[in-house]
C-alpha cells in the first residue's frame, strides 16, 4: 500500500498524546496537549469534555506536522483512552456535567451499599469489574440518588471516547474494551447486563451502541479532518482502552508475560484467550479483542507516593537538584539505594489515595510500619519504593493463582526510565525483567491495533517484532529470599488494619466536611 503510516491517539488522564509510526514501529512525529483535573469538592475528580476533544484535534495535528507526512501516507489512526469516566448528555447531545473520571471517589456511599448485597459476587463474575467508586455503575447510582434532575434529563450516559468519536462523526457507539471496564457488560453475551442495568437505573437505549474494537469508521466530519490534516475517508479504529493497549504496545500478549507499569499510579496486566474472573474478586478482565481478554489489576498508588514524600519531606534533595541540574528523584533513588533491602525493617503500605487492585478498597490510607530511631529519610525513600512494589507483586499472585506460572515483566512507565527501580523490580518478584524500547505503550499499542484492522500486519503477535528490548535485569536470588521473607508480614498488616483504616477514613471524612 502507498499508505505507511499509523497514527495512536492516547487519551490520557492529564493529556492526549498522538504519535505517528511507521510500519516499522519507529515514531515519525507526536503531539501532546495537556488539559486540567477539577476538582470541585474534597474526593471529586472531573474533567471538561470539550478541552478533552479539541486536545484531540491538535494532538493529532501537531503529530502530523511533525512528522512532515502527507495525508495520503497515513494509513489509519487508532484510538487508546483512559476507562471509567461518565458524561451525562442531553437529547441535543449537549453535556449536562463534566466527564467524572476515574480519580473519583464520590461515589464510596453506593459503593459501600454493593458490597452489602448478595448480589454483588455474580456481578463481578458477570461483567469482570469489581465493584469500587471508580465503577460506572456506582457513578450512576450516586447521579440518580444526588442529581434526580440531571439523571432524568440524560439521554445518553457516555464516556470520555464516546464523546470524541460523537463529535468526529456524529454516532454514539463504544468499544468491548471501554464498555468492560464500567461494570455494565455481560462478559460472555458482549451485550449489557440487565442486572447492572437495573441497579444502575437505566436502560440500555441510553448506553451506546456495541462495537468490537478493531470496528473501523469512515467519513469523519470534514472540518475535523482538515484541522487535523488528514483525509476525512481515513480508516479510524475505535480501538481498546489503555490499560489492554499497554499490553499490546509493550508486546506482553503470550501465555506468561506480564506488562506492568508504574507512572503516578500502576497497573499489572496479562492477555487470556477467554473472559477470566478471579473467585476472590481481585482481578479485573476486559477485552483487547474478542478474541483476547486483559485481566489484572489497578493500583492507585504508584509514583504519586514518591512526589508526595519529595514535596514534603525532600527539600534538601530538591534543592541539591536545582544546584546540580539534575532531577530530584534521581538523587532520593540514590540515597534509597544505600540502604540494604528491606529498609532495615522498615515497611510502607503506600495507600495514600486508597486502594484498587487487589484489595478494591477506597478506604485504606498509608501506614510506615517498624520506625525506629535507627531510621533516616533515605530509608523512608526505600521503604515507599518495595512498599509500591509490593502492592503490585500482590496482583501478580492473584494473576498467577488464575494462570499460572509468570516468565517474564515487561515495565513501562515514569518508573522505569530508572535502572534501580527495574533491578529492584526483578529483586522483588525473582522474575527477569525486560525494557522495550517503546515508552508509549498504549499509543504503540492503538496503532498496531489499527494495523491489525486494516489488514496491515496478519495477527497481533506480530507486534513484538516491532518491539525491541532495550534492557534486561535478572533478579538477584538473596535478594529474592529477602523479599519473599518480607512479603507475608506485608499482606498480614493489610488484613489486620482493614476495618482500622474504615475508621480512620471515616474520622478523615467528617474532618474534611467541619473544616
Amino acid at each position: 500500500m502507498s499508505q505507511n503510516y499509523f497514527i495512536g491517539v492516547d487519551l490520557g488522564t492529564t493529556s492526549t498524546k498522538a504519535i505517528v509510526f511507521s510500519t516499522s514501529g519507529a515514531i515519525k512525529g507526536m503531539g501532546n496537549q495537556g488539559y486540567k483535573i477539577i476538582v470541585p469538592k474534597p474526593t471529586w475528580a472531573e474533567q471538561d469534555p470539550e478541552a478533552i476533544f479539541s486536545a484531540v484535534i491538535a494532538a493529532v495535528r501537531d503529530a502530523v506536522d511533525a512528522a512532515e507526512i502527507s495525508k495520503s501516507a497515513i494509513a489509519a489512526l487508532g484510538f487508546s483512552a483512559a476507562t471509567h469516566s461518565l458524561i451525562a448528555v442531553d437529547a441535543k447531545n449537549y453535556p449536562l456535567t463534566n466527564a467524572i473520571i476515574w480519580a473519583d471517589n464520590r461515589s464510596i456511599h453506593q459503593t459501600e451499599q454493593l458490597k452489602q448485597q448478595n448480589i454483588k459476587h455474580d456481578l463481578y463474575l458477570r461483567t469482570g469489574s469489581p465493584i469500587h467508586p471508580v465503577s460506572v455503575v456506582t457513578k450512576l447510582m450516586w447521579m440518580r440518588e444526588t442529581n434526580p434532575d440531571v439523571f432524568e434529563k440524560a439521554a445518553k450516559f457516555i464516556s470520555i471516547k464516546e464523546y470524541v468519536f460523537y463529535q468526529l462523526f456524529e454516532r454514539y457507539i463504544i468499544d468491548y474494551s471501554i464498555a468492560s471496564a464500567t461494570g455494565l457488560l455481560n462478559l460472555k453475551q458482549l451485550d449489557w447486563d440487565e442486572e447492572a442495568l437495573e441497579l444502575a437505573g437505566i436502560r440500555s437505549e441510553k448506553l451506546s451502541d456495541l462495537v468490537s474494537p478493531t470496528h473501523v469508521l469512515r467519513g469523519m466530519k470534514t472540518r475535523h479532518a482538515e484541522v487535523m490534516g488528514i483525509a476525512p475517508d481515513t480508516p479510524v479504529v475505535i480501538g481498546a482502552n489503555d490499560g489492554v493497549l499497554a499490553n499490546l504496545g509493550v508486546g506482553a500478549i503470550a501465555k506468561g508475560e506480564v506488562a506492568i507499569t508504574i507512572g503516578t499510579s500502576g497497573a499489572v496486566r496479562t492477555v487470556v484467550d477467554t473472559p477470566l474472573t478471579d473467585e476472590k474478586e481481585r482481578t479485573f478482565c476486559y477485552a483487547l479483542t474478542e478474541k483476547h481478554w486483559v485481566i489484572g489489576g489497578p493500583t492507585n498508588n504508584g509514583g504519586i507516593v514518591l512526589r508526595w514524600f519529595r514535596d514534603n519531606f525532600c527539600a534538601p534533595e530538591v534543592e541539591t537538584a536545582k544546584q546540580l541540574g539534575v532531577d530530584p528523584y534521581d538523587l532520593m533513588i540514590e540515597a534509597a539505594m544505600e540502604v540494604s533491602p528491606g529498609a532495615e525493617g522498615l515497611l510502607c503500605l503506600p495507600y495514600l489515595s486508597g486502594e484498587r487492585a487487589p484489595y478494591w478498597n477506597a478506604k485504606t490510607r498509608g501506614l510506615f510500619f517498624g520506625v525506629g530511631l535507627h531510621h533516616g529519610r533515605s530509608h523512608f525513600i526505600r521503604a515507599i519504593m518495595e512498599g509500591i512494589l509490593f502492592n503490585v507483586y500482590s496482583v501478580n499472585v492473584a494473576l498467577q493463582e488464575l494462570t499460572g506460572d509468570i516468565k517474564e515483566i515487561r515495565a513501562s512507565g515514569g518508573f522505569a526510565r530508572s535502572t534501580p527501580w527495574r533491578q529492584l523490580m526483578a529483586d522483588l518478584f525473582g522474575i527477569e525483567v525486560l525494557m522495550p524500547e517503546v515508552y508509549e505503550g498504549s499509543g504503540f499499542g492503538a496503532a498496531v491495533l489499527a494495523m491489525y484492522s486494516v489488514g496491515a500486519i496478519a495477527d497481533l503477535t506480530e507486534a513484538q517484532k516491532l518491539i525491541r528490548i532495550t534492557y534486561r535485569h535478572k533478579p538477584d536470588s538473596h535478594l529474592v529470599s529477602t523479599y519473599h521473607d518480607l512479603f507475608p508480614l506485608y499482606e498480614r498488616l493489610y488484613q489486620n488494619l482493614e476495618n482500622e483504616f474504615s475508621a480512620i477514613a471515616d474520622y478523615q471524612s467528617q474532618a474534611i466536611k467541619r473544616t
